[in-house]
């Protein structure tokens, strides 16, 4: 009789951990898929990027080193090989795109430039996109660390190797700012 009860207890634990396991293992896919969205949309965005510096270059002639920032940020994208390295070259973009768009007020020809306009429209549409990614890939990094981290899970999750993972993150205050521009007016 007792046999039969020892024998019922291995066989709940040993499959608590097999679903524990199984749903770590489905959970850290879910956070490598909602990495690699994000990636495929900052590869959208960082596409759109030349042609965007070469339709503006010859309207902002004062502002290369605005140009030179989006440039430069598309290179350290490029270049990522961790999240916040990443994160660091898409806020860098962000901010550089969002001061492109605001200096563009200064310059009504270019605003009227369809290809311009074009661009325009197809950034914030992938930038709305990112933001999305970004809140989807968070929601599943907060997921797998809290069972990484919670009990029961985390003796599975330390007996199998399972990690934490990092969020994609601002990485500063400067980038939470919205950009102010300043056509030489006091």
């Amino acid at each position: 009789m007792y046999e039969y009860i020892i024998l019922g207890i291995i066989i709940l634990i040993v499959a608590y951990i097999i679903y524990s396991y199984n749903r770590l293992i489905s959970m850290r896919n879910m956070v490598d898929t909602a990495y690699s969205n994000i990636d495929t949309l900052l590869q959208k965005r960082f596409d759109l990027v030349p042609n965007l510096v070469n339709t503006v270059k010859g309207y902002m002639t004062h502002e290369r080193e605005l140009l030179e920032t989006v440039t430069r940020a598309r290179s350290d994208w490029m270049n990522a090989s961790t999240i916040q390295e990443n994160a660091g070259a898409d806020n860098l973009a962000a901010q550089a795109l969002k001061s492109i768009f605001a200096v563009a007020e200064n310059y009504p020809n270019l605003k009227a430039n369809e290809n311009f306009l074009l661009l325009q429209e197809e950034l914030v549409g992938i930038e709305n996109k990112i933001a999305y990614a970004r809140q989807r890939y968070n929601r599943t990094v907060l997921d797998l660390n809290n069972a990484v981290q919670q009990f029961p899970t985390n003796l599975i999750a330390q007996l199998f190797r399972f990690q934490t993972r990092e969020f994609f993150e601002v990485e500063s205050e400067q980038a939470r700012e919205v950009p102010v521009v300043n056509y030489g007016e006091e």
